[in-house]
Order: structure tokens, then C-alpha cells, then sequence
């Protein structure tokens, strides 16, 4: 069973974002267990090379270190990563938990609305030696009114991107080294797919995916 480990960005228990990954959990494909993580607001501040940084940054490490991909849906706050992720992003990369780890982002914006924020999570994965998985990279503009009273987002259309995306972490772990996207990045199981050609990234590969709405 592949094991995600699903991180969002933001503190705030009813954010889109949270919704998301929330609804990632439920959605998961079978052959994957999603699991959310929901301790960042409880983490320290980073200290770099502390020996003994107690018990909730090791039980991230430990998460992290379980799962075979890590992936994040994060707000923009003032250009750039929030500062809890940024400190959660901190503490991995001091302790090498993120290097060779998978890893995939889900933005729930337009374009435009978290730029600086995801540029910045690539610059930091690629800092950390992650391995970014550019055809399980998904674009899809929510609104909060997509959310239920339980915090589950019901529009369809994240239903079946998440399905797709985490298929396509499949296909990347178990050929790491294809170089050739997935099948469904010409086309998803509903929605056309728009390739975006100016996306930064710190590893060679396909575009990250832009889902209806969203105009790359």
C-alpha cells in the first residue's frame, strides 16, 4: 500500500485548503492510503541542528520518514510561504527527511493568487533534495462554498483530479525514471488538460497540470 502524506500550508481549520486534502483522504484511489497531517501549528520554531527538538518535530520526521510521497496544497501569505509551513519545511530539511522523498502540490487558486508561494515550496524542495513529481501537480480554482458543513469539498471536479493525480504518483514511484507523462496529462478521465509552458521547476520533466478555470 503507498502511504501520501498530505501537508497543507494554512493553520486555519476551515481554509480551502485543509478542505482539500480533507477531502484527499476519501477520494484516495485504491492502493494508497492518504493520510493528513495536522500538526503544524504545534511544531517549534526551527532551530538549526538541535539535538533533541522534542516530541512533535520527531513525530513529523517520523511521518514524513514513513511515507513513499508527501503532498501539499498551501496558501500565498504577503508573496510567499506561510510561516508555519516555511518552519515545518525548516525542520525536514535539517533533519534530510526530505531528501529523495517524492513530492506533488495541489493549488485550489487561480493563477496569479499563489505564484510566489508555490515557486518558493518548489525552491525549497529542490533545497531539501525532494523529488518533485510534475505530472501529479494539479491546478483547480475552488470556492469555499464547495465545502460542506463536515469540511469536505463536494465539487466533482476535485474528486476526480485528486484520483488522478494520486494515479499518476503511482506511475512515478513505480518508474521513477520515465521520463514520458502519463497518459492522462494529454487528457484527465472528465477535463482536457492545458499544459503550462513558463513553470518553474528545479527538475527536468512535463509541466505541472492547469484543470478548467484555470488559465495558464
Amino acid at each position: 500500500m503507498t502511504r501520501v502524506l498530505l501537508v497543507s500550508g494554512s493553520t486555519r481549520d476551515g481554509s480551502l485548503y485543509t478542505a482539500a486534502l480533507r477531502t484527499a483522504v476519501r477520494h484516495a484511489p485504491p492502493g494508497i492510503t492518504a493520510v493528513r497531517y495536522d500538526g503544524l501549528a504545534a511544531l517549534p520554531a526551527f532551530v538549526p541542528g538541535d539535538p533533541d527538538p522534542g516530541l512533535a518535530v520527531t513525530a513529523l520526521r517520523r511521518q514524513v520518514t514513513e511515507a513513499d510521497a508527501v503532498l501539499f496544497s498551501t496558501p500565498e501569505y504577503a508573496g510567499s510561504l506561510p510561516g508555519s509551513l516555511k518552519n515545518l519545511l525548516d525542520w525536514l530539511v535539517d533533519g534530510g527527511e526530505l531528501t529523495g522523498k517524492p513530492a506533488a502540490w495541489l493549488s485550489v487558486v487561480a493563477p496569479g493568487r499563489d505564484d510566489g508561494a508555490r515557486a518558493a515550496l518548489e525552491s525549497v524542495l529542490g533545497h531539501g533534495g525532494a523529488r518533485l513529481l510534475r505530472p501529479a501537480c494539479v491546478r483547480l480554482p475552488l470556492e469555499m462554498s464547495a465545502v460542506d458543513g463536515e469540511g469536505i469539498v463536494t465539487d466533482g471536479r476535485l474528486h476526480v483530479a485528486l484520483r488522478d493525480m494520486m494515479q499518476a504518483l503511482l506511475r512515478c514511484l513505480a518508474a521513477p525514471e520515465q521520463r514520458r507523462p502519463p497518459s492522462w496529462q494529454a487528457h484527465s478521465s472528465l477535463y482536457p488538460v492545458v499544459q503550462r509552458q513558463d513553470s518553474p521547476g528545479f527538475r527536468p520533466g512535463g509541466p505541472p497540470q492547469s484543470w478548467p478555470g484555470a488559465f495558464s
